[in-house]
């Protein structure tokens, strides 16, 4: 039998991330595949740099979290393509999490406007979000 949590410890679980990952995280896209663990160097071609929302997380709900505010790059860093992504803490060199990219719909763990990145180009994240097991 699988392990069963409530909601509101489900819903617990997932506002401690971002307080541990803390206020003004980073999150940096990148090309090519994510490395196979977190605390594995970095891979890729930055493509984006964003400072988040001090508050960059919503609080969570029914078991997820949302992002918060807008994630936006005014201008993308490189020319590549996105696949996936690392956010850090403020210091912009300590990963506390990773993901795949897609399109707008693609089924990635994040979602952007388009995946095909240009130097100074503005790009948006349509959607992130974290959903806790155990239900």
């Amino acid at each position: 039998m699988a392990i069963k949590l409530s909601v509101a410890v489900r819903n617990a679980r997932l506002d401690a991330i971002e307080t541990a990952i803390g206020v003004s995280a980073v999150l940096k896209i990148r090309t090519g595949s994510p490395p196979a663990n977190i605390t594995d160097a970095d891979s890729g071609t930055i493509l984006a740099t964003v400072n988040l929302p001090s508050d960059w997380m919503a609080a969570a709900s029914s078991g997820s979290k949302a992002k918060s505010g807008t994630w936006e790059d005014s201008s993308a860093d490189n020319t590549g393509t996105a696949a996936h992504f690392r956010v850090y803490a403020s210091d912009g060199t300590t990963q506390h999490m990773q993901g795949t990219v897609t399109a707008t719909g693609g089924g990635g763990d994040m979602t952007v406007d388009n995946t095909s990145f240009a130097a100074g180009q503005v790009f948006t994240v349509t959607g992130f979000t974290l959903t806790d097991g155990n239900a």
